[in-house]
């Protein structure tokens, strides 16, 4: 099985500078979902930054599904970006917009047809349980079908890789398992997972592997 993600002695310091990851190595499998955890300022947000190319590392080589990121010029980052979904804490979502046009946005940026926008969009909210909402504005809704507006966006584009940063973090207990079942049954479909989240207590038994950061140092996983 390849890797899908695989970071090689890689360094993050930021201007200033504090050092966000020091020398990290991992794989995540193509296929493959695992859970990165850490305290807050552990390095797990910067991780997924390099990996959607918010931003670039130190030192070190990060490969994405065969593709070196070094090598991609920034005038190809959007194209990049279409193959990796990346799902939010704060949903990111347009409220003055249908949850039709939220999820569609990233196909009418692509230039995709009309009617293929339509099929994906309704492919998208009939496998986050939400196709009957789809007239709907966000701010009727709660905060976890706003969630779910959201993984829909970021799965529309059929990515090869899903990025979650602390996706339960605003969503009670029932709320946030229910999340976090809706990823297990999207990575029963082939999509390769990475979450970020703080909340071991939900990921624990869930029987997936953890990533484990500490102060930008891989401890485990």
């Amino acid at each position: 099985m390849t890797d899908i993600v695989a970071f090689d002695n890689v360094v993050k310091r930021y201007p200033g500078g504090k050092l966000a990851l020091d020398r990290v190595s991992l794989r995540l499998a193509r296929g493959e979902m695992a859970f990165l955890t850490g305290h807050s300022g552990a390095g797990k947000s910067t991780l997924m930054k390099l990996i959607g190319l918010i931003e670039r590392p130190t030192r070190g080589r990060v490969v994405i599904n065969g593709t070196d990121l070094a090598k991609v010029r920034r005038a190809h980052i959007p194209r990049y970006r279409q193959r990796v979904g990346l799902i939010f804490q704060n949903y990111n979502l347009l409220y003055d917009r249908t949850v039709f046009d939220n999820v569609a946005l990233p196909l009418v940026i692509r230039g995709i047809g009309h009617t293929e926008i339509a099929r994906r969009v309704r492919a998208a909210l009939d496998t986050v349980g939400l196709l009957s909402h789809e007239k709907k504005f966000p701010i009727t809704l709660s905060g976890g079908e706003q969630q779910r507006v959201g993984i829909a966006r970021a799965v529309v584009n059929r990515p090869h890789l899903l990025l979650a940063d602390e996706p339960t973090g605003n969503l009670d207990p029932d709320l946030s398992a229910d999340i976090m079942r809706l990823f297990t049954r999207l990575n029963e479909t082939g999509t390769s997972i990475m979450i970020a989240t703080h909340a071991i207590d939900l990921v624990e038994h869930m029987g997936y592997r953890r990533i484990a950061l500490d102060h930008g140092h891989l401890e485990a996983g």
